[in-house]
């Protein structure tokens, strides 16, 4: 897509996020005069920076089969398959390692970690607090790249324990994981490029506040039917009680 394309297609988006959270607290106004005044007072999607490459692929550990194949699949309920992925914070001590596992079929993110390093402990913690808040049921498809974190033998221990079906990325295809890069690229846009963290303290808990205060309760989703993580599982659990 050409950069001007893709520059509009993302101030789109983003008027359309604007106008369905006013209409969510109750403000009676149209799609042309939330734009008029998002040009107003200039209020535009923030840009984007490159990430630092965080996997580490070149190991001799086991490496699973991919089932998501580019990311074409099919989720009709949750707990159904799981995307993980690793990112790095930066602050002035030093990298801050941040885990997140989500749940595809709403993109809530259920289980997440912060580390000073970059360990299969990270991927561990993720994961323990996952299945402590789903308390899921055996046959999910955990589906992540192939960095050695998650193809360490404590970690697919783990996941043959849970009764996790295992599932990494192609080779080199940064589209099997679109989803939790996806997540990373947001928050870094929205949250963490207009801090400068003094300790990994203060990044740790500006992350706490994004993916539990706000991006998992609050944020709108154009492909949720601009309704947050939070309202779309709520709304589909109402809906399957009727």
């Amino acid at each position: 897509m050409e950069k001007g394309k893709q520059t509009e297609s993302l101030q789109c988006e983003r008027l359309q996020r604007v106008h369905a959270e006013l209409r969510d607290r109750g403000y009676r106004i149209g799609r042309n005069r939330v734009a008029r005044l998002m040009r107003e007072h200039r209020i535009r999607s923030k840009v984007k920076k490159r990430f630092k490459v965080t996997t580490h692929s070149k190991h001799g550990l086991p490496v699973a089969a991919n089932l998501l194949k580019r990311g074409d699949v099919q989720v009709y309920r949750q707990n159904q398959v799981w995307v993980s992925d690793i990112t790095y914070i930066r602050s002035r001590e030093g990298w801050l390692y941040l885990c997140i596992i989500m749940d595809l079929y709403s993109r809530s993110i259920v289980g997440w970690s912060m580390e000073e390093r970059l360990t299969k402990e990270l991927v561990l913690k993720s994961l323990s607090m996952a299945c402590m808040r789903r308390e899921p049921q055996r046959g999910i498809i955990f589906h992540s790249d192939r960095g050695s974190q998650y193809a360490s033998c404590a970690f697919n221990a783990k996941l043959l324990r849970k009764g996790f079906i295992a599932s990494m990325s192609g080779k080199g295809n940064c589209y099997d994981n679109a989803h939790a890069e996806s997540f990373f690229h947001t928050m870094k846009v929205e949250e963490v490029y207009g801090n400068a963290y003094r300790t990994r303290q203060e990044a740790k808990l500006s992350i706490f506040e994004y993916i539990e205060v706000f991006y998992n309760r609050l944020r709108k989703h154009s492909q949720l039917g601009y309704q947050s993580p939070y309202q779309f599982e709520q709304q589909k659990e109402l809906h399957n009680v009727a």
